[in-house]
């Protein structure tokens, strides 16, 4: 019987060094990149338990320009800690399985990661995700994207975590963390939006049905967890798009452009659950009338009667007397017009 491979780090210090690398690396190793300016369009497939990281936390690698700066299929266990990514014309880092949507890509950590200025306009995502399974997404910073900040396709077991994503001029920011095509049990909690696009964070989304994992299922999202966010500026806090069931909890949203919350359905295929089951509590809301005069934007075909609110605090800013907002259903336990 053949010996095992043993793992090896290997440390690279230039972008010829680090081609080199990338071509004898093996399940297991290490990947180890030293300061400077590296190209994008790196690219692994079919490696389990790799760790690509900053040889210097203090001085990560940057990967510049390209279609992506990394792509990674079918790679389980990895872990991608300390780089930054700027300048791709396509998806900054894009995570995938392969396209085998029955057989996810399980344990998967992203940290300390910064993307920036992806696209700037069309579908062009900072983190891309398909297919992925038990995903840990922490202390990463995106800045400026073109479609999604985080854009997770049939992800599940997920938690996103301490993360700052912030909007620029220029940039057509469609969505900021986006959980679509069969996504499920997915937290999104302490992370700061500072006007991150149309929806800020969209829980569901619009998938055609050839890719959703695992094929078959019937609603874009369900069981999303959003609690204990700063979610500032945007054009709503929160869209809730196909959902079956979600929290927002514990949040804090400032200054929403045009409606605090919106309910909507865009996948109307048949079968597929309304949205629906969504439990709204303990957050706080500061906004201005001048800016929001429909609280929540209802489209049709959707479920808005399953809906709770509970314990809320609101606050119109420039119009205290005007803050207690228009709900499809009755608030238990609101508290309107007292400074958050």
């Amino acid at each position: 019987m053949a010996s095992a491979v043993s793992a090896e780090t290997a440390e690279v210090k230039n972008p010829a060094e680090l081609q080199a690398a990338l071509r004898s690396l093996k399940a297991g190793d290490t990947l180890r990149i030293g300061p400077g300016e590296y190209p994008g369009g790196n690219f692994l497939a079919g490696l389990s338990n790799l760790t690509v990281e900053a040889s210097d936390p203090a001085a990560p690698p940057l990967f510049r320009g390209g279609k992506q700066a990394w792509h990674f299929s079918r790679c389980p266990g990895l872990t991608l800690r300390r780089i930054h990514c700027s300048g791709q014309s396509g998806n900054g880092i894009n995570l995938d399985d392969g396209g085998k949507r029955d057989e996810p890509v399980k344990t998967v950590l992203l940290e300390g990661l910064s993307v920036s200025d992806i696209g700037p306009q069309g579908n062009f995502d900072a983190i891309k995700c398909s297919g992925l399974q038990d995903l840990r997404i922490k202390d990463c910073e995106i800045s400026g994207w073109g479609g999604q900040a985080i854009d997770f396709v049939g992800c599940s077991d997920a938690v996103i975590s301490g993360c700052r994503i912030t909007g620029k001029e220029g940039y057509s920011l469609h969505t900021g963390p986006q959980f679509k095509g069969g996504s499920r049990n997915i937290v999104i909690e302490k992370c700061v939006f500072k006007n991150a696009g149309g929806r800020p964070i969209q829980a569901g989304g619009s998938t055609g049905i050839d890719y959703f994992r695992p094929p078959g299922v019937k609603y874009e999202a369900k069981d999303i967890i959003i609690r204990d966010n700063i979610i500032e500026g945007g054009a709503c806090a929160c869209a809730f798009t196909g959902v079956d069931g979600a929290e927002f909890t514990g949040n804090t949203v400032v200054n929403p452009g045009k409606w605090i919350f919106r309910i909507l359905q865009e996948t109307r295929e048949e079968g597929f659950a309304p949205c629906r089951n969504v439990k709204i509590s303990g957050n706080k809301f500061r906004f201005r009338r001048a800016q929001v005069g429909t609280e929540i934007n209802i489209s049709d075909g959707t479920a808005p009667e399953t809906f709770q609110f509970e314990n809320n605090r609101w606050l119109a800013e420039d119009r205290p007397e005007a803050s207690k907002p228009k709900l499809p259903v009755e608030e238990k336990g609101g508290v309107y017009g007292a400074v958050p």
